[in-house]
């Protein structure tokens, strides 16, 4: 699970393993593989950051 924070300032908390592909428009929107979208303040880059932490906390997944 990562943190993020809504347009509106609201703090949510999104599944990053269920994380569909997340895009610049110019604001963040995530969108999850059932079609439910966020828009968000954090950068793309931020949230990938995140779900990769994520990740290797879970996992132990590394990247090469």
């Amino acid at each position: 699970m990562i943190h993020v924070t809504r347009l509106n300032d609201r703090k949510i908390v999104v599944n990053a393993e269920l994380i569909k592909l997340i895009e610049s428009t110019p604001d963040t929107l995530i969108t999850l593989v059932n079609g439910e979208n966020f828009m968000v303040r954090e950068t793309v880059d931020e949230i990938v950051c995140r779900a990769t932490e994520y990740a290797r906390q879970i996992r132990g997944f590394k990247l090469v």
